[in-house]
C-alpha cells in the first residue's frame, strides 16, 4: 500500500501535553491548536518525502526505510534515526518519542509517544 497523498488534518488527541513535554513554549502551542496542518507524502518505493505544513512552519523530511537518515523533529532538531516498515506502518524513534503511523483507506494516522503520554492525530487525504 502506498502512503502517497496529501491530508488534512481531521482531530488530535493530549496535543497540549505532548506539545509542552517535548519543550515547545505555551505560545506556540496555543497557535498550533487552532491551526489545521497538511500532511504531503511521496512515496516511490522505498523513498519518502514527507511535508507537514502548519500555518507558516513546514516540517520537511526525506528518508529511504531501513536507511539512517536526519528526521527533523517538531521542536526544529534533526536526530538521526531509522524509519521502518513494521506490520504495514512506519515506525520511527526519535530520542524518547515512537511514532507510528499507518494508512487505512482515506485515513493517515499517526500516533506520537513519550512516556505515558500519547498524541495522537487523525487525518484525511483530500488528494
Amino acid at each position: 500500500m502506498s502512503f502517497s497523498g496529501t491530508y488534512e488534518l481531521e482531530s488530535q488527541e493530549n496535543f497540549e501535553p505532548f506539545m509542552k513535554a517535548i519543550g515547545l513554549s505555551d505560545d506556540l502551542i496555543e497557535k498550533g491548536k487552532s491551526i489545521k496542518s497538511v500532511t504531503q507524502i511521496e512515496q516511490n518505493g522505498k523513498h519518502f518525502v514527507v511535508k507537514v505544513t502548519t500555518g507558516t512552519k513546514v516540517l520537511h523530511n526525506e528518508f529511504n526505510i531501513g536507511e539512517e537518515s536526519d528526521i527533523e523533529t517538531l521542536t526544529e532538531e534533526k536526530i538521526r534515526s531509522t524509519v521502518n516498515i513494521v506490520d504495514g506502518r512506519l515506525v520511527v524513534k526519535l530520542k524518547a518519542v515512537t511514532s507510528v503511523t499507518e494508512l487505512s483507506g482515506d485515513i493517515l494516522t499517526n500516533v506520537m509517544t513519550l512516556k505515558d503520554i500519547v498524541y495522537r492525530r487523525v487525518s484525511k487525504r483530500v488528494a
